[in-house]
């Protein structure tokens, strides 16, 4: 799945490229793209980093709501997983207590977790017909709000156990951007379904 997963990043990204390149000179195409980005943008809960997430893709997305939501997924996704990685390697650092290390083993569980149901919800974007629609962004929500409260579980832990500040902000430094791109996305996949019909 993970091959596949990145077969269809290849193609998504070969394709913008190659449009990119095409619409170069084409400023009112790509003044409208931005602007659609900028204003799906502004009804998530951190819009200027959802922008700056998405404009780069901004030629592949140009105005198609299914394309800006499916970009924000696999963009989320590969935050996540670069968080986990991440998270993984600090966990096997030296300099953690006791209660630091477990609290950082169960954090590396739940991110796991969090990546792979990422993963899910951009299969189930694949899988989006008319004739199921519903259903389908109703698993999608219920993946993608899974992976936030999984992202959140690790913060939680950390507060919970009082670690020291270094360690508190290492990880809300590394898990806080990838909270933010996984809240964005489900606030234009909730746009998503309410726009639909």
């Amino acid at each position: 799945m993970e091959a596949f997963s990145s077969k269809i990043l290849l193609i998504i990204f070969s394709f913008s490229f190659i449009t990119h390149s095409i619409q170069a000179n084409d400023r009112p195409y790509q003044q409208s793209n931005t602007l659609f980005i900028r204003n799906s943008c502004s009804s998530t809960t951190y819009p200027r980093l959802c922008y700056t997430s998405l404009v780069k893709h901004a030629d592949f997305i140009q105005t198609n709501r299914m394309l800006l939501t499916g970009t924000a997924l696999n963009v989320t996704l590969a935050s996540a997983k670069s968080t986990s990685a991440l998270m993984s390697t600090l966990s096997k650092g030296q300099g953690l207590n006791p209660r630091e290390a477990a609290a950082m083993k169960d954090c590396v569980e739940v991110l796991s977790d969090s990546v792979d149901e990422l993963r899910r919800s951009i299969d189930e974007m694949s899988r989006l017909r008319t004739s199921n629609f519903e259903l389908t962004m109703s698993d999608v929500q219920t993946w993608v709000s899974a992976a936030l409260t999984d992202q959140n579980t690790c913060t939680d832990g950390f507060q919970e156990i009082n670690a020291t500040e270094n360690v508190k902000t290492l990880v809300r430094g590394s898990i806080v951007q990838v909270a933010q791109l996984t809240s964005n996305a489900l606030a234009l996949i909730n746009k998503l379904s309410t726009s639909h019909g």
